[in-house]
């Protein structure tokens, strides 16, 4: 325990990519905290580790053998004298081994106590505590289930469709929805796996899937003297693959009645596994209003900001002071829904491919909006930071706050158009066009949303004419601005305030000041204000400007044939090859699964677009794979 206050010591665990690890820090600076960051070899630059009074390396890239490696990790907490731990969002955070054995040490653990750890980290169980504590919860079946046809035969009993679900998962991961006995079966496999890969614990449970849910978690805080209060709501329905993108605080759903019938559920349930700290209650909140228990995080969540905003507090001061022991300084009555916050969560991904498959690379230039008001970044990045597939590939937590949710909207979108991010591949298109689309904007939203909104796919924004014709306008303006200053005279852009373009035989007038040195080029068009992106445009489009002579001697060029998707398969994104179930001469069938691929710890079946025989097959399992790499030949 500490022998003083404030703790001369805290040691962090967090990856670089979790976000979490400035937060923490910045908190444990306002108390007078000195911090101790561990960190893998290959994160020895990032922010976190620059950040600490102390860094620590834990050992190599995979997760195994540094951020989970609790060995490594009490020898850290041994050399630098820290007094207390902060886990994190995942890794350790969550378990009850590594919390026991601080505890051995004398050393404190800034979450709940390990009761509470393993009776809401195993699903099943905390699904029983949650009835007895009167706690509304999903139908479904309570044991563990054992065999893909043990399966089937549940799902059956219980109706499709069904969610299967890691008993010790988080994070989306270990999670299929089934409609039939097949995707029952595959399901199985495919959870079972992701669950070993991701918690050593292949154990899942099946229960009813509620259609056209909402996802909306309730924010506790408990001390170790018995007092719990519940800190409102988050809407975490904008979700990918079971992970969430957007989350916002308040519900545009839920009246006074309903967020107090959750929020005391809520504190039901902690009060009866005798919690203290802060944690999340899950729930699943059907179209009538009618909630069920999801689960319980025993941890600080990613989207904890969004609460700050709207009622005030830290919570990662409040986890300290309960640690410590002291009591909490608040009342039910004391916690207020001051305004609106909105968070995007800012990943190295892909948007076009599954709503956002993992990119890898390093960040050429990272510029982060915080010269706009009202406007929260979490990162744990910076300018020439490596994206790699070892960890999470969160890039921050974009946070915005207003008076109103129009207001906090708004400044989204702006905060979105301000960002600058090359070098990787990442979501910010999808995230604009999220929080833009009149769906999100009245509030109607399920965690059906991407695939409902986006039925083929996410394609990028479509430009309406107008704004096409103001996109080339952009183009050609800047093209000119561009040859001015590559002239061997000496020129002064500033002598060329504008440029009129004729665009489908209409006019387009674009001013501004032309650096063109700068990422963020503000341009006015027709006297309508614009903010280009010349090197990382937030809705990205594919625009060539050619001379006169170059765009006449195009015409002659040959188009590039496309490559043949139905002979060939290559990786969608990079990782690891995980499993090959088929080799040279075998006969597949359409949709027949060929290998899988994992990626950030999610699997992902890759199938056989069309009948044919495998022709030669170029992968193994355990090999490294980048994007576009050949996996497999079909004849």
């Amino acid at each position: 325990m500490f022998n003083q206050w404030p703790a001369p010591h805290l040691c962090h665990i967090s990856a670089r990519l979790s976000s979490l690890g400035t937060p923490v820090i910045k908190t444990c600076r306002k108390m007078g905290i000195q911090t101790v960051a561990v960190h893998s070899d290959v994160d020895s630059s990032a922010v976190h580790v620059k950040m600490a009074d102390e860094a620590v390396c834990v050992g190599p890239a995979p997760t195994g053998k540094s951020y989970l490696n609790m060995d490594a990790i009490m020898d850290a907490i041994r050399s630098t004298g820290a007094q207390a731990v902060h886990p994190g969002y995942g890794f350790l955070s969550e378990n009850k081994e590594f919390a026991q054995r601080l505890a051995a040490e004398g050393v404190m653990f800034v979450g709940p106590d390990t009761h509470a750890i393993q009776a809401m980290g195993d699903k099943i169980q905390s699904k029983l505590i949650a009835k007895a504590a009167g706690v509304n919860t999903i139908p479904g079946f309570d044991g563990v289930v054992k065999t893909a046809e043990e399966a089937v035969k549940i799902a059956q009993d219980i109706g499709y469709p069904v969610m299967i679900k890691a008993s010790a998962g988080g994070g989306g991961k270990g999670m299929r929805i089934a409609w039939n006995d097949e995707e029952t079966r595959e399901g199985f496999r495919f959870s079972s796996q992701e669950a070993a890969s991701s918690f050593g614990d292949d154990r899942l449970l099946i229960e009813k899937f509620i259609d056209n849910p909402r996802h909306i978690e309730i924010q506790v805080l408990a001390d170790k003297h018995g007092s719990a209060l519940w800190l409102n709501e988050r809407e975490c329905s904008i979700q990918r693959r079971n992970q969430k993108v957007v989350e916002e605080a308040p519900s545009t759903f839920l009246d006074p009645a309903t967020r107090r019938a959750m929020g005391e559920q809520a504190v039901q349930l902690a009060k009866a596994v005798q919690y203290s700290s802060a944690g999340t209650v899950e729930f699943l909140v059907d179209s009538q209003k009618n909630f069920y228990f999801l689960e319980m995080n025993t941890r600080l969540q990613v989207e904890h900001p969004i609460t700050e905003c709207i009622t005030g507090l830290d919570l990662v001061q409040q986890m300290i002071r309960i640690a410590k022991g002291y009591p909490l300084q608040h009342k039910q009555e004391d916690i207020p829904i001051n305004g609106w916050a909105i968070e995007s969560r800012v990943y190295a991904e892909d948007p076009y491919k599954s709503f956002g498959l993992p990119s890898i690379g390093r960040l050429s230039q990272y510029q982060e909006p915080l010269n706009l008001s009202n406007v929260r970044v979490d990162s744990g990045i910076q300018e020439g930071s490596d994206i790699s597939i070892y960890y999470d590939p969160m890039i921050s937590k974009l946070v915005t706050y207003g008076a109103t949710r129009a207001e906090a909207l708004a400044k989204m979108e702006d905060a979105l158009d301000n960002y600058v991010i090359r070098g990787v591949t990442h979501n910010i298109p999808l995230l604009r066009e999220i929080i833009t689309h009149p769906r999100f904007i009245s509030g109607d939203i399920t965690t059906n949303f991407l695939p409902e909104v986006y039925p083929s796919g996410f394609h990028g924004h479509q430009l309406a004419t107008d704004s096409r014709r103001e996109l080339l306008a952009s183009a050609a303006a800047l093209y000119i601005a561009a040859q001015l200053r590559s002239q061997r005279f000496l020129c002064n852009l500033s002598t060329f305030p504008s440029v009129q373009v004729e665009v489908d035989a209409g006019r387009v007038e674009v001013s501004g000041e032309w650096n063109l040195a700068s990422p963020l080029l503000p341009l006015t068009i027709n006297v309508s204000y614009l903010l280009v992106l010349c090197l990382c445009l937030c809705m990205q489009f594919k625009v060539r400007v050619l001379s006169k002579l170059a765009a006449e001697l195009d015409s002659y060029m040959p188009e590039k044939i496309p490559e043949d998707t139905s002979s060939i398969l290559r990786s969608p994104m990079p990782g690891t090859v995980v499993a090959v179930a088929v080799k040279a001469g075998d006969t597949v069938a359409e949709g027949q699964e060929i290998c899988v691929i994992e990626a950030m710890k999610m699997q992902n079946s890759m199938t056989a677009a069309k009948t044919a025989k495998v022709k030669s097959v170029h992968c193994k399992p355990g090999e490294t794979v980048g994007e576009g790499d050949l996996l497999v030949e079909l004849e």
